[in-house]
């Protein structure tokens, strides 16, 4: 019997699951395929309670860490995911502050320790395809690169999954999505990119090898997103106008890194090149292939 069609997403926080593949988990566990998150950081240096910050009075690492992962459950829940499994290390904390250099921050736990447990999760679901985030990407934060170098690895060590996908994100799209809100009147914050920043951008934007359409299900991403309150509810991503949304965010992009399937590029079916030959037209929105 073939094994059940699974997808894997490898996260570093909670609330990133529905930031870079609500759609592809919302999409693809809509056709009954089985999507397993995992969860690398229990997300201590998040906003606490009224947007309190890290170092500042009244942030508690632990009390934030229990509210995300009760908002990582019930994101979970809106897209559909089958299994979340959570790893438990601590939170690093953004690249310019202190806390990454913490013995226990995620992002210096020994590769081969990260390793070791991602690859038993794989052994254990055995996906046919496995998504995390591209390392050499516009957002270099020290968990999502260190989760990435991990799950690859396990990718490559396990010899089980058949695609490999880094997530990538159009920087054109967020810059069409900045100007159509300052038009709007919202106050976006200026991302002033140096010169090596805006080229890495572009690099990444032409490795681009998939994108799936997920309009269908940008609702249910949408509402995984605000599942996320606690980070969310002070964010100028919450301003965002739903027409605005649907141009932006109503299709995901991947970087297909590793396949053994043979599946012609460009795609827009993560699953391309695994289904049944009767299913090989089927693609996450519903319309055949054309």
């Amino acid at each position: 019997m073939a094994e059940e069609l699974t997808m894997m997403a490898v996260h570093a926080h909670p609330d990133d699951e529905a930031s870079s593949t609500g759609g592809v988990l919302a999409a693809y566990s809509a056709q009954g395929i089985r999507t397993v998150v995992v969860t690398c950081t229990n997300g201590e240096f998040g906003d606490g309670a009224g947007g309190v910050k890290p170092g500042q009075d009244g942030h508690d690492g632990q009390a934030v860490a229990k509210q995300r992962l009760a908002e990582l459950r019930e994101s979970c829940a809106i897209l559909g995911v089958t299994h979340l499994e959570l790893l438990g290390y601590h939170d690093s904390g953004m690249p310019e502050w202190d806390y990454k250099d913490r013995p226990d921050a995620f992002c210096n736990i020994p590769q081969a320790q990260v390793v070791a447990r991602l690859t038993a999760l794989i052994e254990k679901y055995r996906p046919q395809v496995l998504i995390t985030y591209d390392d050499r990407g516009m957002y270099q934060h020290p968990d999502h690169v260190h989760a990435s170098l991990c799950a690859q690895a396990a990718f490559a060590g396990s010899g089980i999954p058949a695609k490999l996908y880094l997530s990538a994100i159009r920087g054109s799209d967020w810059r069409r999505l900045e100007d159509a809100l300052r038009d709007a009147g919202v106050d976006v914050p200026e991302f002033d990119e140096a010169p090596e920043e805006r080229q890495q951008a572009i690099e990444a934007e032409q490795r681009i090898t998939t994108t799936v359409d997920i309009r269908e299900v940008l609702e249910r991403k949408r509402d995984a997103l605000f599942a996320h309150g606690s980070q969310m509810s002070e964010s100028w991503f919450s301003k965002i106008p739903r027409d605005v949304a649907e141009v932006t965010f109503g299709r995901e992009h991947f970087i297909r890194a590793a396949d053994t399937t043979g599946a012609p590029l460009p795609e827009d079916d993560l699953f391309a090149g695994l289904r049944p030959a009767r299913d090989q037209g089927d693609r996450p929105d519903g319309d055949a292939a054309r």
